[in-house]
């Protein structure tokens, strides 16, 4: 009987899970994870934390589930070291765990701000169902905020001040929001958002220290330029530290994340990978690439256990991620990978509506779309299918995007 051991219960650790008990019946799977409650929707959390749904929706599998399916899960369960050489795990408090297949889905932690005072209370990151109850009782409180964090992440808190009343200031180091992504056309769509919320945006800032009061409760945050922004809530979201300190000696290659082939699988025999904290190798651009979005790190779950589950490697990762934001009167949609670009296009077709598409060496590799989605089905289509098209830009940038009036592909 094999025995698996999948570390983490996110989406990814959770649909490997599933999936290697509808492939291999008799297996033996135990899932452990750090935290208090089995699988949630992290995307809906954000909901919870502004004050819009209650807790019961968010959560996708309660504890019968995985009983139903004869699955081992371990809550609040720390591992502090495996030992790829004997395939052992060991936990801090529940003992060792031997495997014969070994599944790695442990994801990151929000990385904290290396300023004095950035862990004062009333300072929140937002990773966890915990940390969005957290603020959502905190920010029923609050008058005023302050948000760190130019990025993906960092827009959840500026809907959560919106949501919440809470005047907030949102301090970004550059000219723009998400600068990596957008122009100062697409930028400026997604700052007028945040204003018609009571956000306002902040360039060429950041945040240099806390201040806090005697019972160190955050009062305000102080920027390079020594402009102060009263806040009683901070939100901060400058990235993730993934969790991997619990693998140091494993002999697993890591840079910026854990390496793995377009199988899930590291370098070490028979341990494997999958979700955020994955380099994974992205055939459709032809280099490792790292993604943050639930549905790859779904998908990844299920190409991790159906390699493992067989007796050789069997399918390959291949995916057109998407990340959406739903907080404003328009929505927004970044695709693939659009900070990887050598090439782009865009056109803005009204105040809250506008289209980037990035290229590398002819292909699509990305982009984001604000006000009209639909244009999305083609551009994936055209990333999986790696077509040549940086030469028809103006097709691709019709308000209705028609493939039948691509050029044919040219054969090589």
């Amino acid at each position: 009987m094999t025995q698996y051991v999948i570390i983490g219960d996110g989406i990814s650790g959770s649909s490997a899970a599933e999936t290697l008990r509808e492939k291999d019946p008799d297996a033996q799977i135990t899932v452990i994870t750090d935290e208090g409650e089995p699988l949630y929707n992290r995307i809906l959390i954000k909901e919870h934390a502004k004050g819009k749904l209650p807790e019961a929706p968010i959560s996708i599998h309660d504890e019968g589930w995985y009983e139903e399916r004869d699955i081992d899960l371990s809550l609040n369960t720390h591992v502090t070291s495996v030992d790829t050489d004997a395939k052992v795990v060991h936990t801090h408090d529940s003992g060792d765990l031997e495997y014969d297949k070994l599944l790695v889905a442990t994801g990151g932690t929000p990385t904290q701000l290396p300023v004095d005072n950035s862990d004062a209370d009333g300072i929140h990151h937002f990773w966890t169902f915990e940390d969005a109850r957290g603020i959502r009782e905190h920010a029923e409180q609050s008058d005023t905020g302050v948000i760190v964090g130019a990025g993906l992440l960092g827009i959840d808190f500026a809907a959560v001040c919106g949501a919440q009343g809470i005047e907030a200031n949102y301090l970004m180091r550059g000219d723009r929001w998400w600068r990596y992504a957008l122009s100062a056309d697409g930028a400026e769509i997604m700052h007028e958002g945040m204003r018609d919320v009571g956000v306002e945006p902040v360039f060429d800032s950041g945040v240099d220290h806390f201040e806090t009061d005697d019972d160190g409760h955050v009062t305000a945050a102080v920027d390079p330029n020594d402009e102060r922004y009263e806040c009683d809530f901070a939100g901060v979201a400058i990235g993730l530290s993934f969790n991997t300190e619990f693998l140091r000696g494993a002999g697993l290659e890591e840079e910026n994340g854990l390496i793995v082939d377009e199988f899930m699988q590291t370098n070490v025999d028979d341990v494997y990978a999958a979700g955020d904290l994955t380099r994974f190798y992205d055939v459709l651009l032809g280099e490792q690439a790292q993604n943050g979005s639930w549905g790859s790190a779904k998908e990844q779950g299920r190409i991790a256990a159906v390699n493992m589950a067989a007796d050789d490697e069997a399918e390959q990762f291949e995916w057109v991620s998407s990340y959406s934001i739903t907080h404003f009167d328009f929505p927004f949609l970044s695709f693939g990978h659009p900070t990887l670009g050598d090439d782009y296009a865009e056109r803005k077709y009204s105040d809250t509506e506008w289209r980037r598409i990035a290229f590398k060496d002819g292909k699509i590799v990305g982009g984001v779309l604000i006000g009209d989605l639909s244009p999305q089905t083609a551009f994936k289509q055209l990333m999986r299918e790696q077509r040549v098209v940086a030469d028809q830009k103006e097709v691709l940038l019709e308000p209705s995007v028609d493939l039948d009036e691509l050029a044919p592909t040219q054969e090589q």
